[in-house]
C-alpha cells in the first residue's frame, strides 16, 4: 500500500450539484473515488514520458504538451473528488505503490519513447476517450455532464497527441523497429485489456438512472472496449505501418 491521496482542500472548491439518488450514493462515491485515484495516479505517467521524451530529442514543443497532460491529470483527481464529495464523502484514499515507469533500454532511447507513446496516449487514453464519451452522452444536461465533459475533453488531446507523434516518426522507422514496436504491442495489448477488464466488471449492472451519476453496466463497456480496439486502435495502427492486427491476435501468447 502506498502513500494516503488527500484531494480534498481543492476538491471542495469544484464541488458539483448532483442528482439526488440515496439509494445508489455508496456505488457513487465507490466509483469516483477510484478515478480519481487512477486520473490523479496518471500524471506520475506523463511526468516520466516528458522527461523520457526530452532525453530521446523530441522537440521542446512536443515535450512541453505532454508535461501539460501531467497537470491535467493532477485535476481530473481533483474534479472526480469534488463528485466523492458532492455524494457525501471524502476526496481522500489509500493508493497502492505506483509500478515503476517502463524505460525499454533494450532498444534506441527514441523508440524507447515511441512505445510509451503508444501505450499511454494511442492506446488507454484512446480508450478512455471512447469509455468516458459514451457515458458523457448518457448524462443529462448538468454541472455532473460538465465536469465530465472537461474531463472527456481533456482526454481527447492526450489521444490526438500519440496518434500525431506516431504520425511524424511512423516514416522514419525501418523494418527491425517496426518488427519490434509489433512484438511490444502484443504485450502491450495484453496489458490493456487486463487493465480494462479488472476495471469494468461484467457483473457491474446499475439500474438505469445510475448513468445520470457516472454509474455504467460493465458488460456494455467491455463491449466498447472491444469495438474501440478492433475498430479503431488496430486499423490506425495498421494505417501507420505497424503490426498490430497479428500483436492484437497474439497478445496472450
Amino acid at each position: 500500500m502506498g502513500a494516503m491521496l488527500d484531494l480534498r482542500v481543492d476538491a471542495r472548491r469544484h464541488v458539483p450539484r448532483v442528482p439526488s439518488f440515496p439509494a445508489l450514493a455508496s456505488a457513487a462515491r465507490d466509483t469516483w473515488r477510484g478515478r480519481m485515484i487512477n486520473e490523479h495516479g496518471s500524471a506520475r505517467v506523463f511526468d516520466a514520458l516528458s522527461a523520457q521524451l526530452a532525453r530521446a530529442g523530441f522537440d521542446d514543443d512536443v515535450v512541453a504538451e505532454c508535461a501539460r497532460f501531467a497537470n491535467e491529470e493532477r485535476m481530473h483527481g481533483v474534479l472526480c473528488g469534488a463528485v466523492v464529495e458532492a455524494f457525501g464523502g471524502e476526496a481522500r484514499a489509500p493508493t497502492t505503490d505506483a509500478l515503476p515507469f517502463p524505460e525499454h533500454a533494450d532498444v534506441p532511447p527514441r523508440e524507447a519513447a515511441l512505445r510509451n507513446v503508444l501505450s499511454v496516449s494511442c492506446l488507454s487514453e484512446t480508450v478512455a476517450v471512447a469509455l468516458i464519451g459514451a457515458e458523457r452522452l448518457e448524462m443529462p444536461e448538468g454541472a455532473l455532464r460538465d465536469l465530465l465533459t472537461r474531463i472527456w475533453a481533456d482526454e481527447v488531446g492526450h489521444a490526438r497527441f500519440g496518434w500525431r507523434v506516431l504520425a511524424s516518426d511512423a516514416p522514419a522507422l525501418d523494418a527491425a523497429a517496426r518488427a519490434r514496436l509489433g512484438a511490444y504491442l502484443a504485450v502491450a495489448f495484453d496489458a490493456l485489456e487486463r487493465h480494462e477488464l479488472a476495471h469494468l466488471p461484467e457483473a457491474s449492472c446499475p439500474p438505469p438512472e445510475g448513468a445520470a451519476i457516472g454509474l455504467c453496466s460493465g458488460a456494455d463497456a467491455r463491449i466498447l472496449f472491444y469495438e474501440t480496439v478492433v475498430e479503431v486502435i488496430v486499423p490506425s495502427l495498421e494505417r501507420a505501418g505497424l503490426p498490430a492486427a497479428r500483436a492484437w491476435e497474439g497478445r496472450r501468447s
